[in-house]
């Protein structure tokens, strides 16, 4: 079974039921596929509910969009993977954001899992499969 991990813009976008995310997830899970987000991507989308003018209104989208996702766990097996990539970018000269990281490294523990990003910087990560769905 093919996963897909959603990053922050992107979990924001089907929320949202902005641009193309919306209809990629509908032709994915028809497919079979499993589409989730990762939990850094939850505390940023929290983060973003915190701080928006709206809480209420958007923490009850938010929860409904959590219904319909799989969250996968920032667990042992994905700090290792977090661990070997910040290194490994690290003596690269690669700076990248941890969170972004973060991400990858659920995507590789979790295996077949590729994640979903408008970010260009994850394409470094080596190993990991990146596809962007606003194109």
């Amino acid at each position: 079974m093919r996963r897909y991990l959603l990053d922050t813009n992107l979990a924001g976008d089907l929320i949202e039921k902005r641009g193309k995310t919306p209809d990629r997830v509908r032709e994915a899970r028809r497919q079979g596929a499993r589409i989730g987000i990762g939990i850094p991507v939850l505390a940023e989308l929290y983060y973003g509910v915190e701080f928006s003018a709206s809480r209420d209104r958007n923490l009850e989208r938010l929860h409904r969009a959590l219904a319909s996702l799989t969250i996968w766990p920032f667990d042992e097996k994905a700090a290792a993977e977090f661990g070997r990539l910040r290194a490994e970018l690290r003596r690269r000269g690669r700076p990248m954001q941890v969170i972004d990281i973060m991400i990858a490294a659920i995507a590789i523990s979790l295996g077949n899992c590729t994640v979903v990003s408008a970010d260009s910087d994850l394409l470094a990560v080596p190993g990991l499969t990146v596809e962007d769905w606003t194109k």
